[in-house]
């Protein structure tokens, strides 16, 4: 199988940035080997985790390129769902629902055949995924289309989710390119999801190999951003590294479904990202009183493998260990609204963060543009942003 490839799959690197990069073809994995594929379940001790929960009674939400209801590994796990940019790829073409296929699975998957012997397991096999289409793959026709004219996408499609009545929020998606910046809309629909109890998940960025750009939406506070690494517990290069990196999960070698029926290895924070919202139902499953903001506290002090000093921007508090955060959770006093703790965070700011440590230990000075009187951090990104009348689609990670 390959061993280095970029973000994705066969035609997986959906909705690509301003910058374009090469997406070479994964070798499908077959079948009656998938399960002794899947490392992360086992990495993330699953297994103690699920003496407790499986994930019941909680829905994630999948804000991505639409999700395959009918594949085998996600069979009646997938409630309605609501496409957010109204036209493009239409089931069996070949850019249809490819990206969020793969990630429902990640998080969602049940298997298939005898037993659910076959197939994709994910972490929170009988968590409900909530699919909702805000952006679209990179070789769907419709795509310049949907950049010009469906910019609220997920602001619209963050506020719907959460109407649902989403218990977890899967942004699998982000935008690290040189123009990268806040967009209001998302800023409000966010806070209304938080506002509400609802947990925020996103990938911390693939630009670790690329100049360690600042990603959105993980980059605000209140996300719980999720960096990669491999089987080793090794931060992975591509990943970037950031201040705003909470805890890291499996991103490199991930066996995923595919609407086509066939499996595929891919790596990137994309997967990262799922893993940890299928981990959070998990927590959210066990303790559904609790906040965004105890949950995302929860999650990053049971990480397992800190850093030396705690945490870092490579790996954030370390491997996430949902089955240490259900039993501390047992311990956390629950607050009286469920929104009442959601930000997390005092002050309002835009721009790059705190002072970022340069390659070679020194600091680099920021300043962070004003906001005006939006009154809350920005926590996700546009399927399009707008500045100066140009427009910029992100993509899954």
């Amino acid at each position: 199988m390959n061993r280095r490839r970029p973000p994705g799959r066969r035609a997986l690197a959906t909705a690509c940035a301003a910058t374009a990069f090469t997406v070479l073809p994964a070798v499908p994995a077959h079948a009656d080997n998938i399960r002794d594929q899947q490392w992360g379940l086992a990495a993330l001790h699953t297994d103690r985790a699920w003496q407790t929960t499986k994930g019941e009674g909680v829905t994630v939400a999948v804000l991505d390129t639409g999700v395959d209801a009918g594949h085998p590994d996600l069979a009646g796990q997938v409630l309605p769902g609501k496409d957010l940019i109204g036209f493009g790829a239409e089931r069996g073409d070949p850019a249809w629902a490819l990206h969020g296929t793969a990630m429902a699975g990640i998080i969602a998957g049940r298997g298939n055949g005898p037993g659910r012997g076959d197939g994709v397991l994910g972490i929170a096999p009988e968590a409900r995924i909530l699919p909702g289409r805000v952006i679209l793959e990179s070789n769907d026709p419709s795509r310049a289309k949907a950049r010009e004219s469906r910019g609220t996408a997920l602001a619209e499609g963050i506020r719907w989710a959460t109407d649902q009545g989403a218990d977890v929020i899967n942004l699998s998606l982000g935008d690290d390119s040189k123009s990268a910046h806040p967009e209001p809309s998302e800023d409000a629909a966010v806070q209304y999801a938080l506002a509400k109890g609802v947990s925020v998940v996103a990938s911390a960025g693939n630009s670790g190999e690329k100049g360690d750009r600042v990603s959105y939406p993980a980059a605000y506070p209140g996300v719980i951003a999720v960096a990669a690494v491999d089987k080793y517990g090794t931060h992975a290069s591509f990943s970037t590294r950031r201040w705003y990196a909470t805890v890291s999960a499996p991103g490199v070698d991930i066996v995923v479904a595919n609407p086509d029926r066939h499996y595929y290895i891919e790596w990137g924070t994309s997967a990262a990202s799922a893993f940890v919202s299928g981990a959070v139902a998990l927590v959210r499953s066990a303790h559904p009183a609790l906040t965004p903001a105890q949950v995302k506290k929860l999650i990053a002090d049971t990480a397992r493998n800190p850093p030396p000093d705690g945490r870092d921007d490579a790996r954030g508090y370390g491997l996430v260990d949902p089955a240490a955060a259900i039993e501390a959770g047992s311990r956390t006093r629950t607050a009286k609204h469920p929104g009442s703790a959601a930000p997390g965070y005092g002050k309002r700011y835009f721009g790059p963060g705190p002072t970022p440590r340069r390659a070679d230990g020194g600091s680099a000075h920021w300043l962070a543009p004003t906001a005006g009187g939006l009154g809350a951090v920005l926590l996700a990104l546009a399927v399009v942003l707008w500045r100066g009348g140009h427009v910029r689609a992100p993509r899954p990670y």
